[in-house]
């Protein structure tokens, strides 16, 4: 695929449909973090896993 394909294929898509993916690779992205931390810490409860996933992204740590 060249780029000018990629681009018209992007043009196509609804604005509603660019949203959804975000939201799809956001929760993706939320998931990969708990299950990094769940093998960081296998010690911690649920509860301590979504605490650290939120404060990972309302701070953008790592």
């Amino acid at each position: 695929m060249d780029d000018s394909e990629y681009w018209n294929i992007l043009r196509a898509v609804t604005p509603a449909q660019k949203l959804d993916a975000m939201q799809r690779i956001y929760n993706m992205a939320r998931e990969l973090k708990a299950a990094g931390l769940r093998m960081q810490h296998p010690d911690w409860s649920d509860d301590q896993i979504n605490v650290a996933v939120r404060e990972a992204f309302l701070y953008a740590r790592t």
